[in-house]
């Protein structure tokens, strides 16, 4: 790809981003596979789930927070004073308190201002009912959010209706909006020719972190109404919020049909995807599950597994039901349950799926496609 990049660049890659999310590992690794040289510049301010919660929630307003966050970007700063000088500043997910600052250093070495979105954090608070326990706290989020959207140069975001829900909530201008899909990490997720498979069952598999806009307890009432498909296996591995719901209903149910397991090593669940049937993605009706393509339904794809999805106009937008995926109404398990029983019934549908679902990765979203898409949206803003 160096054909595309005329003169050496260097990509200030900014902010107390969550390094480990698959989203920013992934922008950074495209990045340099442009051919641009990327110096992260990075504080860990957030612990983890639970503490991101927390904060949230009110724990913003502990004197302990605002060292900690106070001791954060000094140490940013102290980080941002090391780099020597670079082409453009990128900041990484989530922004929203990375923005204020990285426009004043940007300005004061006028360098061009991207921001990889992504997600709302004021529609995840609202997802997660913050705003009935912490009103306070999604006034300021919103308020917080909408400021930062009046600054980059360029904002960079993953399907073309969040897009527009960004345009209608923060009145941003169309033409500083730059799609780029979250795609997979193909180098690892990638068709298996030995699943090692080695018993009759049709296994559905989840994997995530049981946030409310996936929906698992459908997924676990969906698997109440196929018990008498003995055949029909459903495996659930992660943790997070609704994990311990679901557990309490496939108990209540007394289902025999359900496995849940904790978080994998990434080659452990690469290989539990090879071996299941169908990959399950979101079924939640929150705002954020109706605008969003998650990250397992891109690595579904990139393995050639027939994935079921929840409707929504973002996956009619990218994705064609019943042939490079099967959507089914959210929130609605016995809908879930009809769409399971379905491909499980009819393998020719099932292996139609799979097999044009990964011809659109491979045309559309792999990940040497989606690097080029991002190297074209640097050059843009720098003058070459």
């Amino acid at each position: 790809m160096s054909q595309h990049n005329p003169r050496h660049l260097r990509i200030c890659y900014f902010g107390t981003y969550r390094a480990n999310y698959e989203r920013n590992r992934l922008m950074i690794d495209r990045l340099r596979l442009c051919g641009f040289e990327v110096i992260p510049c990075h504080a860990a301010l957030w612990q983890g789930y639970e503490d991101r919660q927390q904060i949230a929630s009110g724990g913003w307003k502990n004197p302990s927070f605002w060292w900690r966050a106070i001791k954060a970007y000094l140490t940013l700063l102290s980080e941002y004073h090391k780099i020597g000088d670079y082409d453009v500043m990128m900041i990484g997910y989530p922004g929203q308190f990375d923005v204020p600052l990285g426009r004043l250093l940007s300005i004061l070495r006028g360098k061009p201002l991207i921001w990889d979105v992504l997600m709302s954090l004021y529609l995840i608070a609202n997802e997660r009912h913050l705003d009935k326990k912490s009103p306070l706290t999604i006034k300021l989020i919103h308020w917080l959010e909408k400021t930062s959207m009046r600054m980059p140069d360029l904002f960079i975001i993953d399907t073309p209706t969040y897009a527009e829900w960004y345009q209608k909530e923060y009145k941003i201008q169309e033409e500083k909006i730059r799609l780029l899909p979250l795609g997979a990490d193909d180098r690892l997720f990638r068709p298996s020719l030995n699943p090692r498979k080695n018993d009759s069952r049709f296994v559905c598999l989840y994997y995530g972190s049981y946030i409310p806009n996936h929906g698992v307890p459908v997924i676990v009432q969906a698997a109440n109404n196929l018990v008498d498909h003995p055949e029909i296996y459903f495996e659930f591995i992660g943790a997070g919020l609704d994990r311990p719901k679901a557990e309490q209903m496939a108990h209540k149910f007394g289902l025999r049909n359900v496995a849940f397991i904790d978080w994998l090593e990434k080659d452990e669940l690469v290989q539990k995807i090879a071996e299941c049937d169908v990959l399950l993605g979101t079924f939640g009706n929150t705002p954020q599950a109706l605008l969003t393509m998650q990250n397992k339904i891109h690595e579904g794809l990139a393995m050639a597994k027939p994935v079921i999805n929840g409707d929504s106009p973002t996956m009619r937008a990218i994705l064609k039901h019943g042939e490079q995926i099967f959507l089914c109404e959210r929130e609605n398990p016995k809908a879930l349950a009809d769409a399971i029983l379905t491909l499980s019934m009819q393998p020719e549908l099932c292996a139609k799926i799979a097999s044009r679902g990964y011809s659109f990765y491979l045309e559309n979203l792999k990940f040497n496609i989606i690097s080029e898409h991002l190297c074209k949206i640097i050059q843009s803003i720098v003058q070459i």
